[in-house]
C-alpha cells in the first residue's frame, strides 16, 4: 500500500492515480473529510492528518510499502525558516514511527543552490530526511509549467512577463505537473539503497553516496516508461 500526502493537488493526485490505474493500492492522507469521498470511490483506503501532526501522520503512514512526501509550501517564512523547520521535525519524527518501506519526497529544482533564498527550505527537507535510516529519494523536478498560465494575462495585456526567477535572463527547465506525478509513480514503486536525487528534466540520478548509486544501478531503473 502506498500512503499519498498531498493527494488532492496536481501532483498527488497524478500520482495517486497513475497507481490506482496499475492496480496497486493507494491510501489517501487528507486533512480535510470533505474530500475523501472522490478518493473512496476510487478505491482509496482513506486516512485524516493534519501535516503539524506527528502522531497522526504516523498513523496514517503505518504499514505502508512507500509514502509520497509533499509538505505544503510557506511563501513568506519568518527569517531562518523556522516553519519549515518545524515541519521537518514533525515529518522525521512520523517517519520514524511508521517505518515505511520507502520514501519519496518532492523537492525542488535548486535546492542544492548555494546562495540562501526561498527554495531553501526544500534543502532543509532534503537535510532532515536525509538523516533518516530509510531509504529515501528526494525528487527534483523543474519549474511547474502550470506557473507560467499566472504570466499569461500581463503578457498578452501589457508585454511584460513577470518571474520571481532570478536572474531573469537564465533558462529554468520546466515540467508539467502530471508528468511530474506520473515519474513518482515509478519511483516509488522501485526498491533502492541509501538515499538518491533524482532530477526530472535532466533524468540523471546523483546518489548522496557513491556506494549507494553503485547498487541503484543494479536494481533500479529511472526510465519512466
Amino acid at each position: 500500500m502506498y500512503a499519498i500526502t498531498g493527494i488532492t493537488g496536481k501532483v498527488g493526485g497524478a500520482l495517486a492515480k497513475t497507481l490506482i490505474e496499475a492496480g496497486e493500492p493507494v491510501r489517501a492522507v487528507l486533512r480535510d473529510p470533505a474530500k475523501a469521498e472522490i478518493w473512496r470511490q476510487r478505491g482509496c483506503e482513506i486516512a485524516f492528518a493534519e501535516m503539524d501532526a506527528a502522531a497522526q501522520l504516523a498513523a496514517a503512514f503505518k504499514g505502508a510499502k512507500g509514502v509520497f512526501i509533499l509538505p505544503p509550501s510557506e511563501f513568506d517564512p519568518a527569517p531562518g525558516y523556522p516553519e519549515a523547520a518545524k515541519q521537518n521535525e514533525v515529518l522525521t519524527t512520523a517517519l520514524l514511527a511508521a517505518s515505511p518501506e520507502r520514501v519519496v519526497c518532492l523537492s525542488t529544482i535548486g535546492a542544492d543552490a548555494e546562495v540562501d533564498n526561498l527554495l531553501s527550505q526544500r534543502t532543509m527537507l532534503e537535510e532532515a530526511l536525509g538523516e533518516l535510516d530509510l531509504p529515501v529519494t528526494f525528487l527534483r523536478p523543474g519549474w511547474f509549467m502550470e506557473n507560467a498560465a499566472w504570466d499569461v494575462a500581463s503578457a498578452r495585456d501589457d508585454g511584460v512577463l513577470h518571474t520571481f526567477l532570478q536572474p531573469a535572463d537564465k533558462t529554468f527547465a520546466m515540467v508539467a505537473t502530471q508528468d511530474i506525478g506520473r515519474f513518482a509513480a515509478d519511483l516509488i514503486r522501485q526498491q533502492w539503497i541509501g538515499k538518491r536525487v533524482v532530477d526530472l528534466c535532466r533524468r540523471v540520478p546523483r546518489s548522496l553516496k557513491r556506494r549507494s548509486w553503485q547498487r541503484l544501478k543494479l536494481t533500479a531503473s529511472l526510465s519512466p516508461g
